[in-house]
């Protein structure tokens, strides 16, 4: 009976009704959702729509088609999803073609490592075909995987690295560069990987700590009679030149000591193996190379060194040598004697030019020391050679120290093995040489593009792209490896080498044709087949005068593009290739790449087209552990996508991302992903609860139309709140601000909408004639604040998103409708009382004297209590239009204003006044109703009783 009674008014109720779910259940929809789209051909639809705004030109720069996506790719493409999907809602055209990079080491050393000794077996033709097999397979797996996480973007005609029109189009910008002479071959020291036989660019290495031995070395003085007389050398003793290096295996090329001129050096007399010995070296570093009891009995400028001709002997070599002088001496540390092997090193190489050296390097590809060097050595690779000069010196009595330190040392990127400096024959891109019309080079372009034209986010990336422009080298374009696109270089049979615009240009051509395949394949004369050698004045002259016949003589170059190049080249292979527009708006990578795809990208557009690829640049952290490791599967601290997307779906990944502070790194806990899930809970069951209390509203028809008597009701205020969160997310997305857009949104959710506007109406939307004014207001704020909200939130929560626009419009998955081809709301003009301010700060006194009474009151339900306020005159007066709104805001039956000297808040407890049994409030309404039951005057007429 009691229950009966209870429950009598229960079907009078206008109860939430929606099929939104409160259970998310991500895992089984998000795929639903995606075939959904495919059926759609949601991509073309968009494209297909009007753009307003124009062309927003986006470029993916190619992440390498080796193994599955991880957390670093996840953020990456996500956070390029929420470019692409918040500039399309934004009115813009964005043609996002997502790309591969399939050449190079990174998947040449991962096929050859599963080949094991099968490689040794296998042509070149054979290693590309696997290659190429290789990289297609995991192009598909990382698209699909990609494609999971909710990305949109040309996944149909994607490009990549090693499709023929693509290597044609890098080819091409290698004939502009080609032609303004900005390429050159030439016997310089470069990075070389030991471990893959090939040289890296800058950008290719990673920087590792490393034990190695330092030694102090003692180079004999040739005459001791022509060292400066300010010295006061000992007549008839020998004299020695102390240097310091931290590569001992490189005293075998050593062909010069350098000094720094204007530093004062020092001759001292030192006990060394019980022997008095006379020693040459920087005066600064004396005491912390000698100690205290050496004697000094001269000094000398490093110039005074150099214009009296002084030569040393090598320490075990048959080889006399000359001092020379180097700006780059410092006297940090070391000696101020600088060992110099221009085979091994870029300023010794710049030093071995200016003083006509040999550019000697006697180690072989392998890392094995070649016939050259003494006998010894001779097949050893340089790292046990390192022990072997050690013990050489020390056995001759010319070693002074040795000592075993920690420093960091460049390695392979791929096979994290160390490398070596190295001079070999290879092709470089000029980078102060100057070019074009205004006679800059590519180092002076780029400064001035870095410096004024091109916007960095953040700001600080700016100063350190220039950092690395600044100190960058020329570029060593070629390597030594099988799988690539060829440098289309010729030799001829007197060692020139053929490499012009035209000739470039012919092999484009066939590339585009044929493939890069080709240039293994077919001869020099079918290669050149269209190219008329007597007609091209960059050839040399044996070539022009031998013609077409002499083609057949020609032998193909071995060498192959660092693949830095060919992606490097990507806005020609991709955005002027496919008419997409040129410059990018955008290029989005990781910080990375301000030494790598970034810079690359602005030399090769600059030299081609003199103008950068890109007008933004914008560069996220890296993924690391809640520690602030980085994540690795050798040490089993990575959490796997996969895994991520079974646990908890793609909605919630891409809420997590939404909510970095990206420019930083980004730490990675499963407890992170945990939040980010009670995160999307708040957002999913606000929006239920906007859709739960709309079931019986008809836009069409129900919409009510605000005017300026309503701008002091909380509808009113409501939607000045949604107007207000349309800006601010309309600003952060065009500013790619993420994390405050997730934070509008969620704040919007979380303290505007629930804790305030929805637990404040539930009464009127329950409990109102269904077609009264307030009640039909209300629900039109709900409809405007839904359908705002899930536009707003579209580009993050992509599959929710669609799901909660469908039950918005009652339509089901099979419909054509989908929030992706709207576009982001528009801002709703509603007058606004000013009052409101004041009114939000009285209800926050209200709310406090509440809870300080709920305890000595004994009240727990603000529907049994009621609040007397009193305010000074002026102050009512400003309150009064807002009372019947704070009865609902404060959560209480009843709100009452008085006049008083100042405010003050009394609680009022109603417990003794009946409560309504439809609405629990005890308004002062509530009698006995003609049905029996105790009902409020509002709660009776909806009910039809007297």
């Amino acid at each position: 009976m009691t229950e009966k009674k209870k429950d009598r008014y229960r079907e009078t109720l206008h109860l939430p009704k929606t099929g939104f779910s409160m259970r998310a259940g991500l895992i089984r929809k998000e795929p639903e959702f995606q075939k959904r789209w495919e059926d759609m051909d949601i991509r073309a639809a968009i494209r297909q729509a009007q753009h307003p705004a124009g062309d927003f030109v986006f470029h993916d720069g190619p992440p390498y088609a080796t193994g599955s996506i991880h957390l670093g790719h996840l953020l990456n493409k996500i956070l390029k999803d929420l470019v692409v999907r918040s500039r399309s809602m934004a009115g813009f055209d964005v043609d996002f073609v997502p790309g591969w990079d399939c050449h190079g080491l990174p998947i040449e050393h991962k096929v050859m490592k599963e080949l094991g000794d099968e490689a040794r077996d296998l042509s070149t033709m054979e290693i590309r075909k696997r290659c190429s097999d290789y990289a297609s397979r995991f192009m598909t797996l990382q698209a699909e995987q990609m494609q999971r996480l909710g990305t949109l973007g040309s996944y149909d005609t994607p490009y990549f690295t090693m499709d023929p029109a693509y290597e044609g189009a890098v080819l091409e910008v290698f004939a502009a560069l080609v032609a303004d002479g900005l390429v050159y071959r030439d016997l310089k020291p470069v990075h070389w990987s030991i471990e893959n036989q090939t040289a890296l660019a800058e950008a290719e290495l990673e920087y590792y700590d490393r034990k190695d031995t330092s030694v102090f070395v003692l180079f004999e003085v040739e005459d001791p009679s022509i060292l400066p007389e300010s010295l006061n050398v000992p007549e008839g003793g020998s004299v020695h030149l102390m240097i310091w290096t931290t590569t001992p295996w490189t005293l075998p090329a050593n062909l010069a000591v350098a000094v720094a001129q204007t530093a004062e050096y020092g001759l001292y007399r030192i006990n060394h193996d019980g022997h008095a010995t006379l020693v040459v070296m920087a005066e600064n570093l004396k005491e912390k190379v000698l100690g205290t009891d050496a004697e000094l009995l001269g000094r000398c400028r490093g110039a005074d060194l150099v214009e009296g001709g002084v030569r040393y002997r090598h320490p075990f070599i048959d080889r006399v040598s000359p001092v020379v002088v180097a700006d780059y001496v410092t006297l940090e540390d070391g000696t101020g004697m600088v060992h110099t092997a221009p085979g091994h090193g870029a300023e010794d190489y710049m030093t071995g030019l200016k003083e006509g050296l040999d550019i000697y390097c006697p180690v072989l590809g392998d890392g094995t020391f070649d016939e050259t060097a003494p006998e010894w050595l001779q097949g050893k690779s340089v790292w046990a050679g390192n022990p072997l000069v050690v013990e050489n010196l020390r056995s001759s009595g010319l070693l002074f120290r040795d000592e075993v330190f920690t420093h960091s040392y460049p390695h392979d990127w791929r096979g994290k093995t160390p490398t070596i400096f190295r001079a070999t024959e290879q092709f470089f891109v000029a980078v102060d040489n100057p070019y074009g019309k205004a006679g800059k080079s590519l180092r002076q372009r780029a400064e001035l593009s870095t410096a004024s034209e091109i916007e960095f986010v953040p700001e600080w990336g700016r100063k350190r792209f220039a950092g690395m422009i600044e100190s960058r080298p020329d570029w060593c374009i070629s390597r030594q490896r099988s799988w690539g696109l060829p440098i289309p270089a010729f030799l001829t049979t007197d060692g020139e080498v053929l490499l012009t615009e035209q000739t470039v240009r012919t092999i484009a051509a066939q590339v585009r044709a044929h493939g890069s395949d080709i240039w293994f394949a077919a001869a020099p004369e079918v290669l050149l087949a269209d190219y008329d050698p007597t007609d091209d004045i960059g050839a040399p002259d044996s070539v022009r005068a031998a013609g077409q016949d002499g083609l057949s003589l020609l032998e193909k170059g071995a060498d192959i593009f660092d693949v830095w190049f060919e992606s490097g080249s990507s806005w020609n292979g991709v955005l002027r290739e496919r008419n997409i527009g040129y410059p990018a708006d955008l290029y989005l990578e990781g910080s990375d790449q301000h030494r790598g795809w970034f810079q690359l990208s602005l030399l090769l557009g600059l030299g081609a087209t003199g103008q950068s690829p890109f007008k933004t640049v914008l560069t996220h952290g890296f993924i690391v552990t809640g520690s602030g490791e980085k994540m690795s599967k050798s040490l089993g601290n990575t959490i796997e996508v996969e895994d991520l997307l079974k646990q908890h779906g793609a909605d919630i990944a891409r809420w997590w991302v939404a909510s970095l502070n990206y420019f930083n790194d980004a730490k990675v806990e499963w407890e992170f992903f945990r939040l980010a899930s009670e995160e999307y809970r708040k957002v999913r069951n606000t929006i239920r609860f906007m859709l739960g209390n709309l079931a019986d509203f008809d836009p069409s028809t129900d919409r009510v139309t605000f005017g300026p008597e309503d701008a002091q009701t909380l509808d009113a205020w409501a939607m000045g709140r949604v107007a207000g969160l349309t800006m601010e997310v309309d600003e952060a997305y065009r500013g790619y601000q993420f994390k405050r857009v997730r934070e509008a949104l969620f704040n919007f959710c979380n303290e505007t909408m629930s804790a305030i506007f929805m637990a404040a109406v539930k009464d009127r939307l329950y409990c109102d004639q269904t077609d009264s004014r307030r009640r039909r207001r209300t629900q039109t704020v709900l409809y405007e604040a839904a359908g705002t909200l899930i536009r707003l939130m579209a580009p993050i929560l992509v599959h929710t998103a669609d799901e909660a626009w469908l039950a918005l419009h009652g339509e089901e998955q099979d419909s054509e409708r989908c929030v992706h081809l709207e576009l982001l709301p528009e801002v709703a003009e509603v007058a606004v009382d000013a009052g409101w301010d004041a009114v939000f700060e009285l209800r926050s006194e209200v709310l406090r004297a509440f809870e300080q009474a709920k305890e000595p009151m004994e009240i727990s339900n603000p529907m049994d209590a009621g609040a007397r306020v009193r305010l000074e005159a002026g102050q009512r007066a400003a309150i009064e239009p807002f009372v019947a709104e704070l009865v609902d805001l404060c959560g209480m039956s009843r709100f009452e204003l008085v006049e008083g000297d100042s405010l003050a808040v009394e609680i009022l407890d109603l417990r003794d006044e009946p409560r309504c049994e439809r609405s629990w409030k005890r308004d002062g309404t509530v009698r006995e109703r003609s049905d029996g039951g105790m009902l409020s005057q509002r709660d009776a007429e909806v009910v039809g009783v007297e």
